[in-house]
């Protein structure tokens, strides 16, 4: 379901502009559908036709995420498998400090060969609103400030309706821009969509690599852009919306985590409004991957940092849940 059937439900029902962004608003709180001020009920301010329908539409919208199980993590994390209308399933994963992980499709089609997600392809597009149900789910649970777009899926591929969710979490939703943070491999269509929006999000562009032959390995269907055009698609949407590019590099042992890579990172981001988010690798059964050991990745944020370029070493939030970066399958345990 896309917002915009929201929209013409409540439309239908007799909502005026004014009625469709309360039921809107309160949705995305949390809330009753027919929650009003502290000096009003939904008497003094929507029309008996609606009022009358707002249970049917409650469940409609209630069904778009329903949690099928919460699996928390010791770091104040939780992985939620989340099962859609048509009984799809999904991962979200509540993050610490107020943040959330949707999900953009059901599967990947991009195949990281370091990633679960994408390992059976894509399944389908999920729709504006049932991204967006993700957030009013985990509302029901806890606060959400910020929704970072790196869950299952490639934003880039469901681009209108990761802008639809995009626009209506940033107007009504309440979350500033700079907290919803659009995560992808790197597409033209993203840097040519984003800064037409009224809602610009922050960007988090998955670079892993310097070298174009090794990066086309590593994503196998990622659009072939070469990491040093990419920087500069990067660049001018960081010097057009004032925020920074997160750049984010999972560090495979023996792969991409070497002194000549950092040299190579060095140059390609002097001078850049960005900054470098290396993640070890998260472990995945099945693959033949290693993360390199902490002291190894610390040593490698600190030699770009002697070179003047932001690096911060992250270690994923959920990875005793498997719910890290790359981990994410919509596993039923």
């Amino acid at each position: 379901m896309r917002i915009d059937h929201i929209r013409q439900c409540l439309r239908a029902k007799g909502a005026k502009p004014c009625h469709e962004q309360r039921v809107l608003r309160a949705w995305l709180a949390a809330r009753a559908l027919d929650s009003g001020t502290r000096r009003q009920s939904a008497d003094d301010f929507l029309p008996l036709r609606l009022r009358d329908n707002l249970p049917v539409i409650a469940e409609e919208l209630a069904g778009l995420a329903t949690l099928r199980s919460e699996h928390p993590g010791a770091d104040g994390s939780a992985r939620l498998l989340i099962e859609l209308a048509d009984a799809h399933t999904i991962e979200s994963v509540l993050l610490p400090r107020a943040g959330l992980c949707v999900s953009t499709q059901v599967g990947c089609a991009v195949g990281c060969v370091f990633c679960m997600t994408g390992r059976d392809g894509l399944r389908r597009q999920l729709g504006s609103a049932e991204i967006v149900a993700q957030v009013v789910l985990a509302r029901r649970r806890r606060t959400v400030s910020k929704v970072v777009f790196m869950g299952m899926g490639e934003p880039a591929h469901n681009l209108d309706n990761v802008l639809d969710a995009i626009e209506l979490l940033g107007t009504l939703g309440g979350i500033g821009h700079k907290n919803l943070v659009f995560s992808t491999v790197g597409d033209r269509r993203v840097f040519e969509r984003l800064p037409q929006g009224t809602v610009k999000p922050a960007l988090a562009l998955s670079l892993h690599t310097t070298d174009p032959e090794l990066r086309a390995r590593l994503l196998p269907r990622a659009p072939r852009i070469a990491p040093a055009e990419l920087v500069e698609l990067g660049e001018r949407y960081a010097r057009a919306t004032g925020y920074p590019i997160q750049y984010q590099w999972t560090l495979l042992e023996g792969v991409n985590d070497s002194d000549t890579e950092v040299d190579a990172i060095a140059k390609l981001l002097a001078g850049k409004y960005a900054m470098m988010n290396f993640i070890p690798y998260n472990a995945v059964d099945g693959l033949p991957f290693k993360r390199p050991s902490w002291e190894r990745a610390s040593a490698l944020a600190g030699l770009l940092h002697q070179r003047g370029i932001i690096a911060r070493l992250r270690d994923s939030a959920g990875q005793d849940i498997d719910g890290g970066c790359g981990q994410l399958r919509a596993r039923m345990s």
